[in-house]
């Protein structure tokens, strides 16, 4: 994400600058010429005019709130809920399950085959899951799995999980190769998260870029319309 990062950032910051700087260069010359402006330009004054008044406070805002959310996520149900929202965004979020399901599953395998009895490995596997929510449903399925139920037939309770998760432990629970399915289930996992990872940022950094010629492209539209017209006045 870092090359649609610094090309968003560098494109807002270049509207930012158009709009604080150059506008309101031009508006002495529309003033000047005392002609009704299209209906662009004028959006675009009242938005250059905006921002040169108010761009300071809401700069101070965005920081105060910035700062005050950061606070806020030391507190457990706040951080709680901003997990379960994260979880619900339409992309985002399944990345974030992904992530956090193949972490468990990788963590799980290798404690197993270490030797470490299934409940002491799975207390330790949830401890890798960053995500709260998901923490809580995999220590629900840690309950049941120490009140005598299998691993899969605990996942498959609790929901959420992929159906290749619950059925390569089914697989490994029957065959005695648990340890074996939970690695290729990470795996499986990983791949599907660099799949979609790599999809997303292919056509990230053409629509940002995209988007940011287009609020360019507008600005400039503005700025020049009326030149035009001025330009047809004279002729």
């Amino acid at each position: 994400f870092i090359y649609p990062a610094v090309v968003l950032g560098v494109s807002i910051l270049v509207v930012v600058g158009m709009l604080t700087w150059v506008v309101p260069q031009m508006v002495q010359v529309f003033a000047a010429a005392k002609q009704t402006l299209p209906l662009l330009t004028r959006i675009l004054l009242s938005l250059s005019g905006f921002l040169g008044q108010w761009g300071g406070w809401l700069l101070l805002a965005a920081l105060i709130g910035g700062v005050a959310f950061l606070q806020a996520l030391r507190l457990p149900d706040f951080r709680f809920k901003v997990h379960a929202w994260r979880l619900r965004l339409p992309l985002l979020g399944r990345f974030d399950h992904a992530a956090n399901t193949a972490r468990f599953a990788s963590t799980l395998s290798i404690l197993v085959g270490a030797g470490v009895p299934l409940l002491n490995a799975m207390a330790a596997s949830v401890g890798v899951v960053t995500n709260l929510p998901m923490q809580q449903s995999l220590e629900e399925v840690a309950r049941q799995v120490r009140e005598g139920a299998p691993l899969s037939r605990a996942l498959k309770a609790i929901g959420g999980f992929p159906p290749v998760l619950v059925h390569l432990v089914s697989s490994g629970e029957a065959t005695g190769r648990l340890e074996q399915m939970l690695d290729r289930a990470a795996s499986e996992q990983s791949r599907e998260l660099s799949r979609r990872v790599e999809t997303f940022t292919a056509l990230l950094g053409p629509a940002v870029v995209l988007l940011m010629g287009a609020a360019v492209l507008l600005i400039v539209l503005a700025i020049l319309l009326p030149v035009f017209e001025m330009n047809q006045l004279v002729k």
